[in-house]
């Protein structure tokens, strides 16, 4: 979860402002949570709660109002029904990381990413974008090399991720389709080698180690956040990962609370 939230956060300043390289800093004055994290943090929640999706989906959303919802999803957080929208968004897949960690085998995990993208996003490109979100971390946390991720992911659900971010990124728009950003975010964490590969490079030493020009940036271009929080959240999966983004992450967690909540 950590590594979902940090892509989120990394991510934030970016969506729909496209990047196309890969040297920025990682937190900025303005980053902050967003929409995202809120409902990562719901979906844990609901799992270990053992409560339905759509209420605390409703809970957390309604505690934090102004983390950047979409126009759908804000009007299904006010309303007093809990009924879909049909939405092919990626908001299922960005919040659906804490269903591979919570889950043991595959079915399991497809099953249950599937209940937390249909309480909102039942198209079926929502449900499949969060399912391979929720695959791929399952895979990386039970240690699978990356090459039977890539494998799997694109054998059950049939997106193209054999590009390279070189040839995705000169083309690559602001996409909020799962279809359009969901095989992309993979494909940010497939070419990675190591979990920190996954962030982009870092010049200012206090942020910690400089990183090498062969590096992959975080960023096809495009939805900021969803390619760090997909990307980051398989990472998370990754023996390693979790730590390397703790140490990133760490001061996040003491604040007393977020800019997006103090702007309403």
């Amino acid at each position: 979860m950590l590594g979902a939230i940090a892509g989120d956060v990394i991510g934030s300043v970016y969506e729909g402002r496209p990047i196309k390289t890969t040297e920025f800093p990682l937190f900025q004055t303005r980053s902050t949570f967003t929409d995202d994290t809120v409902l990562t943090v719901a979906v844990a929640d609901a799992i270990l709660s053992d409560s339905d999706y759509a209420t605390c989906f409703k809970r957390w959303g309604r505690r934090y109002p102004s983390a950047g919802y979409g126009g759908s999803f804000a009007e299904w957080l006010l309303s007093e029904e809990s009924r879909p929208y049909d939405s092919w968004g990626n908001g299922a897949a960005m919040r659906v990381s804490p269903v591979g960690l919570a889950c043991a085998t595959p079915g399991t995990v497809l099953d249950e990413a599937r209940k937390t993208a249909e309480v909102t996003h039942n198209h079926p490109e929502g449900v499949k974008g969060a399912q391979a979100t929720a695959l791929a971390v399952l895979l990386a946390r039970h240690g699978e090399p990356k090459s039977a991720i890539k494998r799997e992911i694109g054998r059950r659900f049939g997106y193209d991720l054999n590009r390279t971010l070189d040839e995705i990124r000169p083309e690559y728009r602001f996409d909020v389709s799962c279809q359009g950003s969901v095989p992309e975010s993979i494909i940010a964490f497939l070419r990675g080698r190591r979990p920190q590969r996954h962030l982009p490079r870092r010049r200012q030493r206090h942020h910690g180690v400089h990183r090498r020009r062969d590096r992959p940036g975080l960023l096809p271009g495009g939805t900021g956040e969803h390619r760090g929080g997909g990307a980051r959240a398989a990472a998370g999966g990754v023996p390693g990962g979790n730590r390397s983004v703790r140490r990133q992450v760490q001061g996040l967690s003491r604040a007393p609370e977020s800019r997006a909540d103090r702007r309403g």
